[in-house]
């Protein structure tokens, strides 16, 4: 079956709903960039490059896929322009593998005697909450044994929206009061899901990026607190990120690569944004796979990331 095979008719109309801002975009770009062309010669590329850059796919990645596209151009002397979209899909799909982004086929994970810890970073209002309610229910849907741990102390609301989505997907939550020391919330959430055989759990952390120097001391304190629980904890990273806010979720993705170790990417909002992009960007610069993006307001619109799919679905 190999390790897309399981993508459904229904996922794949999803994705194409929640990308459909995007691909509109891009295909009136791609339209006007050939518009009156029958080869790709260097005044396409050129159109081609403007379009990748506008839709959010970053100045450095536009030019390393324009090269590659510009190497199979001067292979093949006669490339006409309505083999461009599948020469498009065929380069962006293989840069994405470079960087391991769409290699997960399921809400899976590794066997393990110890919970799979993931620990989750990302500013307020990128979706972070909303994705760990949507992650735990994909588990659970799964067939894991999914607990939450509410480390996010210092924002008044983020253990209240973190208990409505545990009593909505009615998995265990485990929280202090707010301004708790999030290490030590950490340290319970652990201890916790081990004696109750837990598979997985999602430990929220605080958003907030105004002192980088804090932010690095606290999510380093609360790994070196859970690591005295599990001592490869956490096994995951995962940086939430907005698609919709385009360049600047470059920016944050930088801010947070230097505060933490970053192991994964989660891009919500696809479906409400023409920036679609952004997700081929963020992979490619910081050579950290996507691997959930979100693509509308239901449980399962938060999608395991396939290249393949995602590229033909931008792409046709």
């Amino acid at each position: 079956m190999g390790i897309f095979g399981s993508f459904s008719k229904s996922k794949k109309d999803s994705l194409d709903q929640g990308l459909a801002k995007t691909k509109e975009s891009v295909f009136k770009k791609l339209s006007r960039a050939v518009a009156g062309k029958s080869k790709v010669d260097d005044e396409v590329l050129d159109n081609l490059e403007e379009v990748l850059i506008s839709s959010d796919v970053g100045v450095e990645t536009t030019l390393k896929i324009i090269g590659r596209i510009e190497s199979r151009v001067a292979r093949d002397k006669y490339l006409g322009t309505e083999e461009l979209n599948s020469l498009l899909k065929e380069e962006i799909a293989a840069l994405l593998e470079e960087n391991n982004s769409g290699d997960v086929s399921e809400f899976d994970l590794p066997r393990r005697d110890d919970p799979y810890v993931i620990m989750v970073v990302g500013v307020n209002g990128v979706g972070k909450t909303t994705t760990i309610g949507k992650l735990a229910w994909n588990f659970k849907q799964a067939g894991k044994k999914v607990v939450l741990g509410a480390a996010d102390t210092f924002r008044a609301a983020a253990i209240d929206q973190l208990q409505i989505w545990a009593d909505r997907v009615q998995v265990p939550i485990v929280k202090q009061k707010m301004g708790a020391d999030p290490a030590s919330v950490a340290f319970d959430t652990l201890n916790s899901a081990k004696a109750s055989g837990a598979d997985v759990v999602i430990i929220d952390t605080a958003g907030r990026l105004h002192n980088k120097v804090n932010l690095m001391n606290e999510l380093g304190k609360i790994k070196k607190v859970m690591q005295k629980v599990i001592p490869d904890a956490p096994n995951e990273v995962l940086l939430i990120l907005d698609g919709s806010t385009g360049q600047n979720a470059f920016e944050q993705a930088k801010q947070f690569t230097l505060a933490t170790d970053v192991s994964a990417l989660a891009l919500t909002k696809l479906d409400g944004t023409a920036k679609g992009g952004v997700v081929i960007g963020i992979s490619d610069q910081f050579k950290i796979p996507v691997k959930y993006i979100g693509i509308g307001e239901k449980m399962d619109d938060l999608q395991v990331f396939r290249r393949r799919e995602f590229v033909e679905s931008l792409f046709s």
